[in-house]
């Protein structure tokens, strides 16, 4: 065999090596694709209960407290006024993040572009992270809504301390999670334990895949 002979079956070979690569990213992606698909459409129904139950929520709560607000304001209990109202916006605002969320799921397709999957993937990350911290931001507002009168003259010395101090507990807690609830610290076992479940697990899954094809991209 020749120079030239020699020269071509190594082109010819390298030309099927490559095409074969070619196949194999394609299938590689196709399967990541579908399975990532998959995965983000599982999260639907949980996102649709907690959308339709902060509905219920968020809209009972405005039908109670509107007319408390419009007719009898200076009648009113204000710690459970404003307790559940603060609960009501906070609330408000996931319930508007899970419809960001649903919408961005249901705008996966599984024929889009991996980067593009990618992309919405972290939005849905950084979204799931905020929302959390929203709703445990409600925290100290449970201990404050059956406050009564002036608690430092109605009040005893037992239940002024008790209280005040299970309040700055849950408080203290609620700013703790809320800087802390990010994503370098998925690993932890408190993060796990707040985190264990369909809205986050199929999305730590999703992006686990799409992360191992674009290193066996690379790799190749």
């Amino acid at each position: 065999m020749n120079e030239a002979e020699l020269k071509n079956l190594w082109l010819a070979t390298s030309q099927k090596m490559e095409a074969q690569f070619v196949i194999n990213i394609k299938n590689t992606e196709d399967f990541a694709r579908m399975k990532t698909y998959h995965l983000l459409g599982s999260m639907k129904p949980i996102k649709i209960f907690t959308i339709l139950a902060g509905l219920l929520w968020v809209g009972g709560g405005i039908g109670i407290l509107t007319p408390v607000y419009l007719f009898a304001f200076e009648k009113a209990n204000k710690y459970f006024l404003f307790s559940v109202t603060i609960q009501i916006v906070l609330s408000a605002i996931a319930l508007f993040v899970y419809v960001y969320q649903l919408v961005l799921i249901y705008q996966t397709e599984i024929t889009e572009p991996i980067l593009k999957t990618q992309e919405r993937l972290a939005r849905l990350r950084i979204s799931t992270l905020w929302v959390t911290r929203i709703l445990f931001l409600q925290l100290p507002v449970w201990t404050t809504f059956w406050w009564y009168g002036n608690p430092f003259t109605d009040w005893t010395l037992l239940q002024l301390l008790v209280s005040f101090s299970v309040t700055m507990l849950f408080a203290a807690v609620a700013v703790w999670l809320f800087f802390n609830i990010k994503f370098e610290n998925r690993n932890k076992k408190w993060f796990r334990l707040i985190f264990d479940g369909r809205e986050w697990s199929p999305l730590l899954k999703s992006m686990e895949i799409l992360e191992e094809v674009e290193a066996y991209k690379t790799a190749k």
